[in-house]
C-alpha cells in the first residue's frame, strides 16, 4: 500500500514537472485530440510510471531523452508493462520535436493493432484516422 502511495506521487510529480518533449507529444493527445481518445500521462502501470497511456487500447508511449541511456533496463522496463498486458511504443526527445507527423501515424498504426475494441477501430476507420496501410 505504501509503495502505492509513493508511486501516485512520483507520478503527480512527474506530471508536474514533465520535458518539454513530453509537453509536445501531451499537446497531440490531451483532450481526446487524437482520434477522440482518452490518454493519461504519467500513469502508474505496476511498478513503473508511464509517460502516456491509452487505457482502451491498451497502448503505452514513452519519450526517451537523456535518462533512457539505460538500454537494458528499457527493456526490462518494456517487458515488465507488456506483460502486465500494454503494448509500449517509444519515440526520442528528437524525433517528437521534428516528425510530429510521422508520430501521429506511428500511434495510429499501434491503436490498429491495439487492444482497442473493434467498434472503435472501426469508427477511426471511417474517420479515415488510420493511415494508408503500405503497399
Amino acid at each position: 500500500m505504501h509503495g502505492d502511495r509513493f508511486m501516485v506521487g512520483r507520478a503527480r510529480e512527474l506530471r508536474r514537472n514533465q520535458t518539454a518533449a513530453e509537453t509536445c507529444m501531451w499537446r497531440l493527445l490531451r483532450d481526446r485530440r487524437l482520434g477522440g481518445l482518452k490518454f493519461r500521462r504519467q500513469h502508474v502501470i505496476g511498478g513503473h510510471v508511464v509517460d502516456f497511456v491509452c487505457l482502451a487500447a491498451r497502448l503505452v508511449i514513452e519519450i526517451d531523452g537523456a535518462t533512457h541511456e539505460d538500454v537494458e533496463a528499457d527493456a526490462i522496463r518494456t517487458a515488465d508493462i507488456e506483460r502486465a498486458g500494454y503494448t509500449v511504443i517509444r519515440f526520442w526527445n528528437a524525433y517528437v520535436y521534428d516528425r510530429e507527423s510521422a508520430i501521429i501515424d506511428m500511434i495510429l498504426h499501434a491503436l490498429r493493432l491495439s487492444a482497442l475494441p473493434q467498434s472503435e477501430k472501426d469508427r477511426l476507420d471511417r474517420q479515415r484516422m488510420f493511415p494508408t496501410p503500405l503497399g
